[in-house]
């Protein structure tokens, strides 16, 4: 899939895009190689190796895969975008955003965790791989068993002398 990703040398027609008119109500997944508008309502995956354009009245329930998206609607789903993503003044945005990079207009409204990714990561995570970058490090744990012998005195000795430890 990170292939097909390559538009170098592509010149994109007006009936090249793919659109969801305004009053449209789909459910599904939609894979273009081609520019997406939506304006209508969609819940599913969308998927494009170009751009996808969201209109102001268009509602979103699911993730959007791009190489750019300039976004006016309202979506409940997470951002995949290889290259940027443009949050305009009207948009709700409930979810994360993986992104290359990130343009926010002033009245957008963003609720959600936003990771900064490059191209390859970007191509992992578009064919089902899991990035380094989303590993969590095992947290180190301490050997706390009791050990006669060592050097190291025990939680249970007792001070040498007279020495009583203060509270």
């Amino acid at each position: 899939m990170a292939s097909n990703y390559d538009r170098s040398g592509d010149s994109v027609g007006v009936n090249d895009v793919s659109r969801i008119s305004a009053g449209s109500t789909i459910k599904g997944e939609i894979t273009s190689p081609n520019d997406i508008r939506i304006d209508g309502s969609f819940e599913g995956k969308i998927v494009s190796q170009a751009k996808v354009v969201v209109g102001e009245k268009a509602v979103i329930k699911g993730d959007i895969v791009c190489s750019s998206c300039d976004f006016w609607g309202k979506i409940e789903g997470n951002f995949y975008v290889k290259d940027t993503l443009s949050l305009k003044d009207t948009c709700v945005v409930t979810g994360d955003l993986h992104i290359r990079r990130l343009q926010v207009d002033l009245d957008a409204t963003f609720n959600g965790n936003c990771k900064m990714i490059t191209e390859s990561e970007f191509n992992q995570l578009t064919t089902g791989e899991r990035p380094s970058m989303y590993d969590v490090p095992e947290p180190e744990v301490e050997d706390d068993t009791f050990k006669v012998g060592n050097s190291t005195p025990s939680p249970f000795s007792i001070p040498a002398g007279n020495e009583i430890p203060e509270a």
